[in-house]
């Protein structure tokens, strides 16, 4: 009995991690395999790149194409080996594709779709990375084939970087990325393109189109606008301050630099495309700088840092939130 219980005991601590490390990955909800046979990227900049990348490491697809508009751009890519074949006809790059990722400025969507509807394989699922998605509703859904499914998403994720070199595979951990599929999407294509995501390392959230381009017009359309115009107004000086703007820039002009470099066309389709939201935003901005030029005015410090105190517990709560 005693050799028994010895026995016994051996083989316990040998099998618990296993069952631990089991019920974890259920837990998890993770999955093994390729998400999808065949992936498309249309387009190949950061982001592009950098799902190539992370979609090649984790083994989410089984193969992966690209089309990118530029000859130079196809170049660079197929010196990374970012896919198995990369060009630049965008009818050949999706034929066969099961999942089509657009990677492109949220303005040459309905381009982009008009040249490769034709040529989608029955029941693929599209998707997109836009920063609007209302415009990519808008844009891709009519012209999309039926028994295809629009999924749209957008990483919230990035730099102010762009290029095929610009991608890496980490870009998309830890960050949130939102799908908004509309009432009647295929519930089995938003969940494929959920676990794409989730297994990208990002955190997945739905939500409707116009609440999503609503919120990001504050948190990211905004902010860009501004660090557009506040560089734009130091370029605007005289040559003598401009030169020393550059040379004493604090933390601050930097950040709203960085932010100011962000690829241009993009960002003039996001602008463009989620107007109504982008002016509502700017009102309100308007109104508390307003707010805020009569307190300086006037001296009335109060506001000031009680405005201030509010806005620094806003960034204590992204540090907790571990997005910052």
């Amino acid at each position: 009995m005693a050799k028994a219980s010895k026995k016994a005991a051996a083989k316990k601590p040998a099998n618990r991690p296993a069952v631990k490390k089991k019920a974890a990955a259920k837990q998890a909800g993770r999955k093994s395999g390729p998400i999808f046979p065949v992936m498309a990227l249309i387009g190949i900049g950061l982001i592009g790149s950098s799902i190539a990348r992370i979609a090649r490491r984790e083994k989410l697809v089984g193969r992966i194409q690209v089309a990118t508009r530029r000859k130079e751009t196809a170049a660079e890519a197929r010196k990374l080996k970012l896919a198995d074949d990369i060009g630049t006809d965008m009818a050949r790059a999706v034929r066969n594709a099961d999942f089509v990722v657009l990677c492109t400025p949220v303005g040459a969507n309905a381009d982009v779709m008009t040249a490769i509807a034709p040529h989608l394989k029955p029941g693929a699922i599209v998707s997109d990375v836009g920063s609007v998605k209302q415009a990519v509703i808008r844009d891709i859904a009519p012209l999309l084939p039926k028994g295809m499914h629009l999924v749209p998403a957008h990483p919230v994720a990035g730099t102010e970087h762009s290029g095929p070199a610009a991608g890496f595979a980490e870009l998309f951990r830890g960050r949130w990325c939102i799908l908004t599929p509309t009432p009647d999407t295929d519930r089995a294509a938003v969940a494929k393109v959920a676990e794409f995501w989730r297994r990208c390392g990002s955190q997945v959230e739905e939500m409707s189109a116009d609440h999503h381009d609503k919120i990001l017009a504050i948190t990211s359309h905004l902010p860009h606008l501004i660090a557009y115009t506040i560089v734009g107004t130091a370029t605007d000086l005289e040559e003598s301050i401009k030169s020393e703007v550059i040379k004493f820039a604090a933390g601050g002009f930097r950040d709203f630099t960085r932010i100011a470099a962000s690829d241009p066309t993009m960002w003039r389709d996001v602008f463009l495309n989620n107007r109504e939201a982008m002016l509502e935003m700017l009102q309100r901005l308007q109104e508390d700088v307003s707010f805020l030029q009569r307190a300086i005015r006037w001296g009335e410090g109060d506001k000031l840092f009680d405005l201030f105190t509010r806005t620094r517990a806003v960034r204590r709560a992204l540090i907790d939130a571990k997005q910052a």
